[in-house]
């Protein structure tokens, strides 16, 4: 199998280094890094045979439609942003399966990379025709990520609750304490820890934001009716609860284990 990866950012420069040091038959399509099988224009992507399409979210449309003048029919393609339901509105000349790997750090960039970011990571497969899901799968296990289905549309409402609105906290909570001095000198694990995903790359984060709006600010007023709930009634044996569960979901290493 050919594989080839369209934008070397954290996510597609990982994937280009854990095929390619797996022995895969790899190219690469990069507006911003050269190197050996790295390119600059789609027509070497023409006889792969699955392309990982690891643009930033507002361009994935239209690398969707450059692809249509280059590859074949039977060229399975898939695309790896946090939202899904937009891209599933139209078809297409080639096979496509949308997706998603969950894995990722507050650093961007092809200088962050590395092949070990997707072990033990889940990684979202939504499929919305019938195309053969079996080759994904399998590129999924060999980066050492887990397969999990779910339609697009659940995918981007549970992106909205565990991703996308954290980091639009993360912001807010770091936004709130600019002129507040002495708290940010007093700042010590927890904010640094609460506010980590502040640091998210800002192309990234605006389209999160701008593209899952619904989804988010319904994340938003159900986190606003649980806090107030909890505020009225601050049980230790509920508090007790909460810190079982949290501290059952995660293994030593920090991955889900749910």
């Amino acid at each position: 199998m050919k594989v080839g990866v369209i934008g070397l950012g954290l996510i597609g420069g990982s994937i280009f280094k854990r095929l390619k040091a797996q022995g895969y038959d790899i190219v690469a399509v990069s507006s911003t890094q050269t190197g050996e099988n790295i390119f600059s224009d789609y027509s070497a992507l023409k006889d792969c045979n699955f392309i990982f399409i690891c643009t930033p979210i507002h361009t994935i449309l239209d690398v969707l439609d450059k692809l249509t003048e280059v590859i074949p029919a039977d060229t399975i393609v898939t695309d790896t942003a946090s939202l899904k339901e937009f891209v599933t509105k139209k078809s297409y000349s080639f096979k496509f399966i949308p997706s998603h790997p969950m894995a990722g750090t507050e650093f961007s960039g092809y200088k962050n990379s590395f092949p070990e970011l997707f072990d033990g990571a889940k990684w979202v497969i939504t499929p919305y025709d019938n195309t053969d899901t079996s080759p994904l799968e399998k590129l999924i296990k060999d980066m050492g990520a887990v397969p999990v289905y779910a339609s697009p549309k659940a995918h981007d409402k549970a992106a909205a609750m565990i991703s996308h609105t954290p980091m639009l906290i993360a912001q807010a909570l770091f936004v709130a304490s600019f002129d507040d001095d002495l708290a940010l000198k007093l700042a010590a694990s927890g904010f640094r820890d609460m506010t980590r995903l502040a640091v998210s790359n800002p192309e990234m984060a605006a389209d999160m934001i701008n593209f899952n709006y619904y989804n988010i600010e319904q994340s938003l007023l159900k986190i606003y009716s649980v806090i107030g709930d909890l505020l009225k009634n601050y049980d230790k044996d509920f508090l007790t609860e909460i810190a079982l569960k949290r501290k059952n979901m995660y293994d030593k290493n920090g991955k889900n284990i749910l």
